[in-house]
């Protein structure tokens, strides 16, 4: 059964950079386009960057410009490079196919930004 392993989340301060991975066990990687998704207490999972199988990527409007989502099909992992944080970015962030979801979600990483 395929499954995603999230990492990398931390806590830092408004302005500050954190880069998230997320490696694809016992799955397809390569075929596949791959999101990163944010949730917060209370509220709906959300798609916040995708790319696709040709690294073409897109965004949220809410971070857009700020964070940068890359893969590295040689090692089924995908990253999330987070720039100047705010903290409405505040979240747990989790990846997932945004096409074809793989059944089980991670268990996330917690993302803090606070001062």
């Amino acid at each position: 059964q395929a499954k995603v392993v999230e990492s990398g989340g931390g806590m830092v301060q408004p302005g500050g950079s954190l880069n998230l991975s997320c490696v694809l066990y016992d799955g397809i990687f390569v075929a596949y386009t791959m999101g990163w998704y944010r949730q917060t207490p209370g509220k709906q999972r959300d798609l916040v960057a995708k790319i696709g199988t040709s690294d073409q990527t897109n965004y949220a409007d809410s971070v857009k410009g700020r964070f940068t989502i890359s893969r590295d099909n040689s090692k089924s992992t995908l990253y999330l490079f987070m720039n100047n944080l705010q903290p409405e970015d505040t979240a747990v962030y989790y990846c997932n196919r945004p096409n074809s979801p793989l059944r089980d979600w991670g268990q996330g990483t917690q993302v803090t930004v606070s001062s």
